[in-house]
């Protein structure tokens, strides 16, 4: 079936505007970008398709055009370059509203971008969210790469960075990718590691987040700072 022989309330873009952009379901907002779909395959089957493959639009602001050509139907140059402007607009989007707003008061957006950035990662990614006074982003730095337990993160790198940027306190986070958030004696350990060495040029770790896929942990929240 395609959009068009849908009843009209139920497509896409009819309901996006009835309803605001809220109201579609991942399928049908990716549907209603696509168009159409292939032959044998509607719009609706390709897009849950892609979602899918890339583990949801998460993974999809991952994707690169040369990994999103191997899915069929994503081909074409124009449908694809298209697909990630999008994505990246909505990463650039993001990271616009935390430089201009006061992160710790809007934890769910830090939480959203960092899950866009790192929780579809196939490797362990240790990453710094640098404040200004006010709890602005500065900069966002993958730093490290590699597990916590293996690879070692250099508490001289975080706070020669924290020093170049004029930062006022950082949030840590890293991803977990076999799937759970909790933190293990390593974060545990190398977060205070981090506080004291930090302390030392009077920048504060605001907090330490873990994602994982579809979940996180604030380690602020949980009252482990």
């Amino acid at each position: 079936m395609t959009i068009a022989q849908l009843p009209i309330e139920m497509r896409p873009r009819e309901k996006l505007l009835k309803h605001g952009a809220s109201a579609l379901t991942d399928t049908e907002l990716l549907a209603l970008f696509l168009r159409t779909g292939i032959k044998g395959k509607n719009v609706f089957v390709m897009a849950q398709e892609l979602l899918e493959r890339f583990k949801g639009f998460a993974g999809l602001i991952h994707a690169s055009a040369a990994e999103l050509k191997t899915f069929k139907g994503m081909g074409g140059d124009a449908k694809r370059s298209q697909l990630v402007a999008v994505l990246e607009m909505a990463r650039r989007a993001l990271t616009q509203q935390l430089t201009e707003t006061t992160v710790m008061n809007s934890p769910n957006a830090v939480k959203q971008y960092l899950q866009l950035e790192l929780a579809q990662l196939k490797h362990e990614v240790f990453a710094v969210l640098f404040l200004d006074a006010h709890n602005r982003l500065l900069s966002y730095q993958p730093m490290f790469r590699g597990s916590l337990s293996q690879t070692m993160v250099y508490p001289r790198e975080v706070a020669k960075t924290a020093l170049a940027l004029g930062a006022d306190g950082v949030v840590l986070a890293h991803n977990h990718p076999g799937g759970t958030v909790k933190p293990s004696q390593a974060d545990m350990k190398l977060t205070r590691t981090l506080q004291e060495a930090l302390a030392l040029i009077d920048v504060t770790v605001r907090d330490h987040i873990i994602v994982a896929q579809g979940k996180y942990l604030s380690m602020a929240e949980e009252g482990l700072l």
